[in-house]
Formats: structure tokens, sequence, C-alpha cells
């Protein structure tokens, strides 16, 4: 009879093995030997078995569900996309960054004039004597006054047209300052000669907008000689330049005023207003 001690051995081995089957041999002890269990099935005869289950593990392995879970994911960081998509901005977006850096860090290094007490203040009252130069009411008042003045067709003709080149100015100007509202720059004093709602705004520059182009106009409709011809474009290239030594603009916007004072030019000889067509003008109002 095998022992107490053996039976309870063998009652452990058989209770905690529960895939062993036992026999006992001659001796009345327990020879133990391993089942033949089936292995559990595969995923891919789960598959098989299981048409559901087959269908949403294809679509979770599919690349729209990876990309998906992705997306899933960024999102979890609690970050909306926007702010996601500026932690990667890209070439161009950081070009422009640069750009605008370098040219507010130029215009205040070049805003030497920009009050009294500044590095070149000294100069100051000449660079407000060549911003008044550049205004658009002295314009407006001189080239009326010739317009009325003039004795001549041809003379009434230049002056009717370059009135309405600074009516154009004046417009298209204003137009581009209240869409991008772009604001002066943070040295500059707001001591300006008469100025309007826009005139708190900076980009592009009214006063080289209206250099460029009347020195253009100038130089194209006037016999000067050579030394006032030379006068004409230095004029117009100060008048930019005492706007950023003034602090009223950055660099950018005398640039732009300049190029866009240059166009304003090719549409004003678009829109040229002949001796007989101001004929026909002086008749209308006449009658």
């Amino acid at each position: 009879m095998p022992s107490p001690k053996t039976k309870n051995s063998a009652n452990r081995s058989a209770g905690g093995s529960a895939g062993l089957s036992g026999s006992t041999n001659g001796n009345g002890r327990y020879e133990f030997m391993s089942l033949n269990r089936t292995p559990p099935p595969t995923l891919l005869q789960r598959q098989g078995s299981d048409p559901t289950a087959a269908a949403r593990l294809r679509a979770s392995e599919s690349p729209t569900r990876r990309r998906g879970s992705g997306s899933s994911t960024s999102s979890n960081t609690g970050m909306p996309e926007e702010d996601c998509m500026r932690l990667n901005p890209s070439f161009i977006g950081i070009a422009l960054s640069s750009l605008l850096a370098i040219d507010l860090w130029l215009s205040k290094r070049l805003g030497v004039c920009a009050c009294e007490d500044s590095s070149w203040g000294s100069i100051r009252p000449l660079m407000k004597l060549i911003e008044i130069s550049g205004h658009g009411i002295p314009w407006l008042v001189g080239t009326a006054y010739g317009l009325y003045k003039a004795d001549s067709a041809a003379g009434q003709e230049v002056m009717l047209n370059l009135f309405m080149a600074l009516i154009i100015d004046l417009i298209l100007v204003g137009i581009v300052k209240a869409v991008v509202r772009r604001r002066r720059p943070s040295h500059n004093r707001m001591d300006m000669f008469a100025t309007f709602s826009v005139d708190r705004f900076s980009f592009p520059s009214g006063h080289a907008t209206r250099a460029a182009m009347c020195a253009r106009f100038l130089l194209a409709h006037l016999v000067l000689a050579a030394p006032l011809r030379v006068l004409v474009f230095l004029w117009s290239g100060l008048v930019g330049l005492s706007r950023v030594l003034l602090g009223r603009h950055n660099v950018t916007d005398v640039l732009f005023g300049f190029l866009m004072g240059y166009w304003q030019y090719n549409l004003v000889e678009m829109l040229w207003v002949s001796s007989l067509g101001l004929q026909g003008l002086l008749g209308l109002f006449q009658g």
C-alpha cells in the first residue's frame, strides 16, 4: 500500500497540474505524463472562422486607419491643430518672419531723427521740411493753382493730369493702408502735418508713392535742364529717406511705396486726358 506521504504528494501534483494525468506502476507510485492538448487557435485561424473579426483586423491594419490613429494621438496631447502646425512652420513662413525682424531692427536703427534728443535730432527740422514738401495737400493746392493760371492748352492738359494723378495716389494709398493696417513704428511721434484717419497706418508710405510718381511725371512732361532733373531725382529719394529717419515708416513701407508710385504713373498714362478731352470737359462745366 502506498504511504500517506506518497498519496499526499501525488494529490498535490494532480491538483496543481491541470493538464496532467497519472497512473500507478507496480511499486504503487504515480507516474505522470503530459496530455496532448490542442493549442489555442492562431489569429489567422480566427480570421477564417470569424469573417467579422477578420474584417475588423484588416480595417485596423489599413494605412487610413493608421493615419487616423496618428492624428487621434496628436489630438490627445490637448493642443489644437493650428497650434501643432505652428510648431512646424514652413520655410516661407520662417523667411518672412526673419525679413520682418530685420525690417523692424533696421528701421529702429535708422530712426535717428525720431525726436529731438535722438543722435541726429538737430536735423529734425530739416527732415520735417522735406516731409512737408512731399505731403499731398501742398501738391494738390499747387497743381490746382497751376491749372488755373495755365494760359495754354498744353499747360492745362499737363496740370489736369497731374491733379488727377494726385487724386489717384490718395485713393490707392488709402485703400492699401486700410486693408493692410500696419501700425507705425513704436518710436514714431505723431506730430505729422495734416494727418487723416488712415494716416495712423504705416504701409505703404504715401510720401514715397507720391514722390516716385511725381518725379516720373515731371521728368516725362516738363522740359527741364540737366541740373533740375538731377534735383528732382534727389528730392524723391530724400523724401523717402526722411520717412525712415523721422521714424514715420519702416524701410519696407518706403521701398514698397516707391514701387507703387512708379506703377501709378503707368496707370496715369493709361488714363491720360488729352487736350480735346479737356475742352469737352470744360464745355460740360460751362454748359
